[in-house]
């Protein structure tokens, strides 16, 4: 067994998707012919240069069973805490933390590369009993340090930030170094100008006590919700990969679109959408879906950077997807005030036309190269692949439960996870045994550690900008630039989710875009929740726009493409995420708020058109190549239909009407 639990997870993923696909005929649909172990090889090589989270420490023997164990043990007290604990909150932070520190310096090595197997050197134990006591400390001191007020000892204050170092240095080993640029900033800023302490050993003592000692900075609402609920989900995520679901999806995806134009892509659209609501990566995703999807589409006749680019812009579409959205519908929901049922339901329409959006570029591009899709024979049996059916009960249930206000959150996770224990005894190849039911636990330990981690930083970063009053400087200085014109505050808000956003976590990328930029558009008029999901859909899509598209990168390190076209590549795909939030500022209607459905159906066909129009023009095809003017026709109607005012959606149809008229004209004279 893999010591790399997560990257093992993504190795069996790719390995059932090349076998569900070798079903339908691998030779000549274009899955690859290559073995499971050479699939599991690439996965992990990939997964190793682009996913932090899959460069570990190698243990064997007693010891790896040990940490295993244990690994398990604490996904186990997560769910026990989460459900039925009752001591102080700060217990419960204070230990949850404690935990991931002690797990992640036994899990993720100081640097990439070979690791020398068992092997910890000295001072990574150190740091690690250093960081784990400090958080402890706390635990076990909690109601005097609640009590005690603002004086703090200056041992205390040392506990402090060692207590930070320790999470710091667990986030860049198993997240990377783009989140801590961000929290390093904002630091330096908080003690050079953001506090007002002439001593600078007094700011420093104020900032670590705020940080550390209180619910403002790393103990705030990110790993609050961290603790409380994305664990259970992420262990959730863990039992359902085990059911055999992805193999499922891959297989649903060939029956629903494997056999029309450049079937391969729409397959890869479709089964990335699925996945990623399980996953909650998206380059892990990207890695898992991609090592069957994208050899099958370069085989059909895709362009390598196209082949890449459609994987990494429908896996990061999986983070935008509910009912999970990468978890962060649990952070949004705490942050808004709103029940998580109402986030996923607003969600949906939004993420519909997102994938949409590249299910048309992918097929005009199949129409413009004259591909074919997969012939008949080598498809799945629907009949036949109807059978598995049960597998999506846990997923179902999971939202009517939560959707239904029957349980809470955590309770209604833990119950899907009974139940996919239960879905998978009918499956005698994917039933749950004991070890799988251990490595399940071990996986969904280990995921918790890099989004716990992301969240205690992102912690620091919204606790600094509170302390030292940056947002509301960060607030007025847009608003001073676009004046009473929102789209000029939205451009700018975007710009900065992206540059924030570049390289970082969905969870923590979200706690980020929250602190920072949500509250511009807010100021600006725009309801709270529509200014939630524009903030968290261009942070998200950070992942596929170069220039540090990690997404985008993997997939073109299974296309053997060049990088920077496929992150190109995949941007033009993802156009519809540079649509539908500029929408939903401009008429919330789209995330269902305060509308009827006649105006959410005009909106949504609208909004269809205008992303029809845009993703036409830069394909440049619909019946036959256009020329410039065409397409800067077609692309100006998409635009003006971004404004859902009944003048600019006239104008726009037009455009957009005259402009495939003017297509079909073009196209018949080329056939005389």
């Amino acid at each position: 067994m893999n010591n790399d639990t997560n990257q093992q997870k993504n190795i069996a993923g790719a390995q059932s998707m090349a076998q569900a696909a070798g079903k339908t005929g691998s030779q000549n649909a274009g899955s690859p012919s290559t073995s499971a172990e050479t699939v599991g090889a690439d996965v992990s090589a990939i997964m190793k240069k682009y996913d932090r989270e899959s460069n570990t420490r190698i243990w064997t023997g007693r010891r790896k069973q040990a940490i295993r164990l244990l690994t398990a043990a604490f996904s186990l007290w997560c769910i026990y805490v989460t459900l039925f604990a009752t001591f102080l909150e700060e217990i419960r932070l204070t230990s949850f933390l404690a935990l991931i520190i002690l797990l992640g310096f036994l899990t993720y090595p100081a640097k990439k590369g070979e690791q020398k197997p068992d092997y910890m050197p000295w001072y990574d134990i150190l740091f690690m009993i250093l960081g784990t006591g400090a958080f402890l400390y706390f635990t076990f001191n909690a109601q005097n340090i609640i009590q005690q007020g603002t004086r703090f000892a200056p041992y205390k204050i040392v506990i402090g930030i060692v207590g930070l170092l320790a999470l710091i240095e667990i986030t860049r080993r198993c997240v990377g170094l783009p989140i801590l640029f961000v929290a390093l900033f904002f630091l330096i800023y908080a003690l050079s100008y953001g506090l007002t302490n002439p001593d600078f050993f007094g700011r420093v003592r104020y900032l670590v006590r705020n940080l550390f000692y209180t619910k403002e900075g790393i103990f705030s609402t990110p790993v609050n919700v961290c603790s409380k609920y994305i664990v259970v989900f992420i262990i959730f995520g863990a039992f359902l990969e085990r059911t055999g679901i992805s193999a499922f999806f891959i297989d649903l995806a060939n029956c629903v679109a494997g056999r029309f134009a450049g079937g391969p892509a729409k397959v890869s659209v479709i089964s990335s959408a699925l996945c990623g609501m399980v996953s909650g990566s998206s380059v892990g995703n990207t890695v898992t879906t991609g090592s069957v999807t994208i050899p099958m589409m370069k085989k059909t006749g895709y362009r390598p950077e196209f082949a890449g680019a459609v994987e990494a812009a429908a896996s990061t579409g999986g983070q935008i997807m509910p009912p999970i959205m990468g978890a962060a519908a649990f952070l949004m929901a705490d942050f808004v005030g709103v029940p998580y049922s109402a986030i996923i339901v607003r969600a949906i329409l939004p993420a519909l036309l997102y994938f949409t959006g590249i299910f048309i570029a992918v097929h005009l591009e199949a129409k413009r190269l004259g591909l074919s899709g997969i012939p008949k024979d080598q498809l799945p049996v629907f009949r036949v692949l109807v059978r598995k059916i049960y597998l999506l009960l846990p997923l179902i249930m999971l939202v009517v439960w939560v959707s239904g206000n029957y349980m809470t959150m955590q309770k209604a996770a833990s119950y899907a996870i009974v139940l996919s224990i239960v879905v998978s005894l009918f499956d005698r190849q994917n039933r749950i045994s004991l070890q799988k039911f251990i490595d399940a636990l071990e996986a969904g330990g280990r995921g918790t550690i890099t989004v716990a981690a992301a969240c205690g930083v992102a912690g620091i970063i919204s606790g600094c900008i509170t302390m030292t009053g940056l947002a509301n400087e960060l607030i007025n200085g847009i608003i001073a630039i676009a004046g009473d014109k929102l789209i000029v505050a939205l451009v700018l808000t975007m710009l900065c989710c992206i540059v924030l956003g570049m390289g970082v976590p969905t969870t923590a990328n979200y706690c980020i875009m929250a602190a920072t930029t949500a509250p511009i558009l807010i100021r600006m008029g725009v309801p709270a929740l529509a200014a939630h999901f524009f903030v968290f859909y261009f942070g998200i899509v950070a992942d596929i726009t170069p220039p540090v598209a990690l997404a985008a990168y993997a997939g073109s390190a299974i296309a053997r493409s060049n990088p920077m076209k496929t992150a190109f590549n995949a941007s033009r795909l993802a156009i519809a995420v540079f649509i539908v939030p500029y929408v939903f500022c401009f008429s919330p209607a789209l995330l269902l708020i305060d509308t009827n459905a006649l105006q959410v159906a005009q909106i949504a066909a609208t909004s269809l058109i205008g992303i029809f129009g845009v993703s036409a023009a830069l394909e440049g095809y619909v019946f036959c190549n256009m020329n410039a003017l065409t397409r800067i026709v077609m692309a100006a109607g998409g635009i003006l239909l971004i404004d859902p005012k009944p003048l600019t959606d006239l104008i726009g149809i037009i455009l957009i009407a005259g402009g495939l008229l003017y297509q079909k004209a073009a196209a018949g004279k080329s056939r005389r």
